[in-house]
């Protein structure tokens, strides 16, 4: 017994391999033109798509894997890829595509701010045991479509189910959207960077007024991170509503940035691997660094143990469970198709399996890294404010002193500038009561619980959130300049494998442009760089959060559970295991069956639903600066605002009923053709007897 991919060429792969035993089905998933070229008659084809079927689409166990196992042919080739297809160099590249595609900016900056508004450990355990029954099993799924198939998110799904083949072009219109707002992201991280060349850091300080020596008062009136995000780099409007053109030193950060995608993506797998090595284990190799100096802070102890502190309710919410899946799959990356096609351009025989929990295992390390780092931080400077409460009141006690409103023996001792912690406590409880009851209605109180809750509110943006971060370290300019380097580097490993899933499908749709690798990637590029432009706008920052907010979790989740439905219920999970242990040459357990055809479906749909009612039923809200008090407001969004999620979301899934559409009318025409050919065959047989 052989396997569909060793008994036949690449070329035939597609027409063959979705092959269902019945008529109707058979004639569905082949082509109208092979069908009429043909001279079988529809019995016969029935037989010949039973024939190419040889592989057990029944495996209930590991006996049954064992089974299959001795009876593929040892003498057949498993690999019949197409010989003009690139491949990645070795297996490291291959890895750290993943791990650069999937290790991006959320990972760093908003995971740990889910994880403490999310009930801190309750919300690990969710996304640990999320991860690895339901994140991991549909990474293992996208990687061994990929490299079973050898094409890009367009052909992998046309192949497995003719009816689903618009999810490809779903996943194709995703990646385009998504890659043109996400490059902004990471434009300010690139103009942070170059601004870290200063010391003092600019942001460290308000501006003087020209001919002046005082400062800005829109800056005193808020933090000079704050200001310096929305005033210097966004040129921010108060509202989404006011337009302006694109912000001058932003667009050139954003064309600096589509040229080194442009420029490490021209020559396909082979240039893209090596630029890989950098921009993926230098974020890690920096993030370590960024952990082992942030434990070395004062109060970073704290901020760790409110990490550990696991909120029980948290784990009867459905709505962390809602945020917690969102944040799993924005952070993975399934369904934008670039696992596919990074998958697609490894051998067959590859171990995807084991490629799965690695890539999943280093996001998670990623994500727990970077959510340690945060937490220390933030809990230093939670210390450091609760200790300037402490000194703030003690010179209130002092200054009421000397104008004789509270006795001497009220006075607090020198030594509370050096050890304010520790001191002011037992300076409290020395005072007799009387002296203390009359101390304390002018005293504020001081909290670090309450100042780490407002600490970790933090900004609205997570960018202004690390300037804040890098000013807590001496020697700051150094530190700002790795902490940037960390996120541009994350934020091009992330846009390369965006790109991929861009790329690919055109190629292997269009095979003539596989010649043109150069050509194609900068007629990608160039008109994407355009099109960026809306988001470097003064209001731009409000679109690129509407977007990234509550337009990208809704085609996402729809696009997975199509793809998961494609490969689990109408090609059969039974059956795509047994491809893949012919494929792999091992056993692969069945609990991927159970998972792919009952709980991933389940939580997606009520994760999609749930992300569904979220969205029609609350308002959608952005965070804007309001210049007349100098701060952040939570601003509403008008309606026309909604009508475009909505116009955006219908557009990204129309590809699906479209060519649903096109391929029943495909299949109409054709069963009426073969059909009028049998008669004529027949008829011309009876007048042959005559």
């Amino acid at each position: 017994m052989t396997s569909v991919s060793e008994n036949t060429e690449a070329q035939d792969e597609k027409s063959q391999i979705s092959r269902p035993s019945d008529s109707k089905s058979l004639i569905a998933t082949t082509s109208a033109s092979q069908l009429l070229k043909s001279d079988l008659t529809t019995e016969e084809l029935m037989a010949e798509g039973q024939k190419c079927d040889t592989v057990s689409s029944y495996i209930w166990s590991d006996e049954d894997n064992d089974e299959i196992l001795e009876t593929i042919n040892k003498d057949e080739p498993k690999e019949e890829s197409p010989t003009d297809r690139p491949s990645w160099a070795n297996k490291i590249e291959y890895l750290l595509a993943h791990v650069g595609f999937c290790v991006g900016l959320s990972t760093i900056w908003r995971f740990p701010y889910l994880c403490f508004h999310n009930g801190g450990g309750s919300f690990l355990i969710i996304y640990i045991l999320m991860l690895f029954l339901v994140g991991v099993p549909l990474l293992f799924l996208e990687m061994a479509a990929g490299q079973r198939m050898r094409q890009g998110s367009i052909g992998v799904w046309k192949v497995i189910s003719p009816w689903m083949g618009g999810v490809g072009y779903s996943s194709f219109m995703v990646c385009c959207i998504v890659g043109s707002y996400y490059s902004v992201l990471m434009a300010w991280n690139l103009f942070y960077l170059v601004q870290s060349f200063q010391s003092p850091l600019p942001w460290s300080i308000c501006p003087l007024l020209k001919n002046s020596s005082h400062f800005d008062p829109e800056c005193e009136r808020t933090t000079s991170t704050i200001y310096f995000w929305y005033r210097n780099v966004l040129k921010a409007t108060d509202e989404i509503e006011v337009g302006g053109p694109p912000v001058m030193h932003l667009s050139v950060s954003l064309f600096v940035t589509w040229f080194i995608i442009c420029v490490s993506m021209t020559k396909g797998p082979k240039s893209t691997g090596k630029m890989l090595y950098v921009s993926v284990l230098l974020p890690y190799f920096i993030l370590f660094c960024l952990l082992i100096r942030s434990l070395m802070l004062e109060g970073a102890l704290f901020g760790l143990k409110n990490l550990l502190a696991a909120k029980v309710p948290a784990l009867y919410s459905v709505e962390v469970w809602r945020r917690t899946g969102n944040q799993l799959f924005l952070s993975m990356g399934p369904g934008f198709g670039s696992f596919i096609a990074i998958s697609s351009y490894i051998p067959r025989a590859n171990n995807c399996v084991m490629d799965a929990f690695v890539v999943a295992l280093l996001n998670l390390t990623a994500s727990l890294t970077a959510t340690v780092f945060v937490f220390a931080v933030m809990g230093h400077l939670a210390t450091e404010n609760t200790e300037r409460c402490y000194v703030r009141n003690a010179e209130t006690v002092l200054g009421l002193i000397a104008s004789g409103v509270l006795p001497v023996e009220a006075s607090p001792p020198e030594s509370i500038y050096l050890h304010p912690s520790s001191v002011y406590s037992r300076w409290l409880e020395s005072l007799p009561q009387l002296l203390k009851d009359m101390v304390l209605p002018y005293m504020s109180t001081c909290s670090i619980a309450q100042e780490l809750k407002e600490v970790m509110e933090g900004p609205g943006v997570a960018i202004v959130a690390f300037t804040d971060i890098v000013c807590v370290f001496s020697g700051s300019t150094f530190w700002a300049i790795i902490t940037f380097v960390l996120l541009v580097s994350l934020g091009l490993s992330t846009m390369t494998g965006i790109l991929q899933g861009i790329v690919t499908p055109l190629q292997d749709t269009f095979s003539s442009l596989r010649k043109y690798t150069k050509l194609l990637t900068v007629g990608v590029c160039v008109p994407m760089f355009l099109g960026s432009l809306i988001f470097v706008r003064p209001s731009g920052s409000y679109f690129v959060n509407l977007l990234d907010d509550y337009w990208v979790s809704l085609p996402l989740f729809f696009i997975i559970i199509l793809e998961n439905i494609a490969m689990a219920w109408i090609y059969g999970a039974r059956r795509f295991l047994a491809d893949l242990i012919t494929m792999l040459g091992h056993p692969i357990s069945p609990i991927y069956r159970w998972l792919w055809c009952f709980l991933s479906p389940f939580v997606l749909l009520v994760l999609f639903v749930s992300t569904l009612i979220h969205l029609l039923l609350k308002n959608i809200t952005y965070l804007a600066w309001d210049s007349s008090i100098s701060n952040e407001v939570v601003r509403v969004y008008p309606s026309w605002a909604k009508v475009l999620l909505i116009v955006l979301i219908t557009i990204t899934i129309l590809p699906v009923p479209g060519y649903f559409l096109y391929t029943l009318i495909g299949v109409d025409f054709t069963v009426s053709m073969i059909h009028s050919k049998t008669q004529l065959s027949s008829n011309w047989k009876l007048k042959g007897t005559h």
